[in-house]
């Protein structure tokens, strides 16, 4: 069944895109884990898009699918984590490139594009792009091949103007590509604000139910040589999302707009109480009106600011570790976007990278707001 392209997100999630397994007349797509598929007697292939499994999957293209249009792109590639499809990005970066990207962000990144950079020769320029002059200048003088941000950001969620970013990426001649995990494809559209290639660790809130491993990257330019050099590097290197894995996936999308509107209402209401709480030093939210980034996001963002957030609390990694400690219904865990709220202490697993010690880290889940501002109400004391 072909979905008309003027529906809503929500539709296009509960639909699955679209898609009914006909032989059978089931309402979800089926799972095929065969990694090879059969020809005829005169060898040719039974079905022409399926040849092998590391590129040919008929779940994974409906997941794609489903995605793609979430996003409002062209196409959409899946991997088998956030990581991977990062990997892929920088990959099709020549050697002795330079690229500009943002500080503060998810350390994984972080240290993956250090190695990567000094491996590869490539010139690696940190800067604060949430400073709008700081990432133009920086843009002039060093003329990237790419400039990479990540907005919201993990887990200082700092705002990076999306457009701003395009601008200064093109007029150096290079390419935008942005990590919008965060804010996942319902509240955030980086391609129509001039991003070229936008990022999702679809491991957190695109599947919501921490059970999946996958990234996402795409585009409104499938034939730009990029995007075919990317695609390559998947299909060479092997950088493919599983059959079952992609099942998961788009069984989780489908209430990919229901949760992501739970959890942004619950957020909101949780860090407006938390910005009011006296052992609380400072709130990091974008949808607060103090945030330093709260306009950017309001124009970019739409229907909420996401599930993410930190705090500091009054004191140091004692107070921090004796709040995280008395949690009773946010689990401490590494992760977010799930439908159980997760609580981390940064500092603890990422010691020198410059987190503070009394930040705490939360993602809120779907659960009552009511429920978890009681349960942050007893563990602050």
């Amino acid at each position: 069944m072909t979905l008309p392209n003027d529906l809503k997100p929500s539709t296009i999630a509960a639909q699955a895109g679209g898609v009914i397994d006909m032989p059978s007349g089931g309402v979800t797509p089926p799972i095929q884990p065969s990694t090879t598929f059969v020809r005829d007697e005169n060898y040719a292939l039974v079905n022409p898009d399926n040849i092998y499994s590391r590129d040919n999957s008929d779940i994974v293209r409906i997941a794609e699918n489903v995605l793609a249009r979430l996003e409002g792109a062209e196409e959409a590639l899946l991997f088998p984590s956030g990581m991977a499809a990062i990997a892929a990005l920088f990959r099709t970066l020549p050697n002795g490139a330079t690229i500009v990207v943002q500080s503060g962000i998810y350390w994984g990144t972080t240290k993956w594009l250090r190695d990567f950079s000094a491996r590869r020769q490539i010139t690696l320029h940190e800067v604060d792009a949430s400073d709008a002059t700081a990432l133009e200048a920086a843009c002039s003088a060093h003329t990237p091949g790419m400039v990479f941000i990540e907005t919201p950001s993990n887990p200082w969620l700092k705002t990076v103007d999306i457009a701003h970013a395009a601008k200064c990426a093109h007029q150096a001649g290079g390419l935008l590509a942005v990590d919008s995990t965060a804010a996942t494809p319902v509240l955030q559209r980086p391609l129509q604000h001039g991003a070229d290639i936008v990022m999702h660790s679809a491991t957190k809130g695109i599947n919501g139910h921490s059970d999946v491993l996958a990234g996402v990257l795409a585009t409104s330019a499938p034939a730009a040589k990029i995007w075919t050099d990317i695609k390559a590097d998947r299909h060479d290197a092997g950088a493919v999302l599983g059959p079952f894995e992609a099942w998961l996936l788009l069984r989780g999308m489908r209430t990919l707009p229901l949760r992501v509107a739970q959890m942004s209402r619950s957020t909101q209401k949780i860090a407006t109480w938390l910005k009011a709480h006296p052992k609380v030093a400072d709130v990091y939210y974008p949808g607060l009106e103090s945030h330093p980034g709260h306009d950017i996001a309001s124009a970019q963002m739409s229907g909420g600011f996401g599930c993410l957030m930190s705090f500091l609390v009054e004191g140091g990694a004692a107070e921090a570790l004796a709040v995280v400690g008395k949690l009773q219904l946010f689990h401490r865990a590494t992760s977010l976007g799930g439908v159980e709220s997760l609580v981390e202490h940064r500092h603890t697993i990422e010691p020198h990278t410059g987190i503070p010690p009394s930040l705490i880290r939360v993602s809120v889940g779907i659960e009552d707001a009511a429920d978890l501002i009681a349960d942050l109400t007893q563990a602050l004391g």
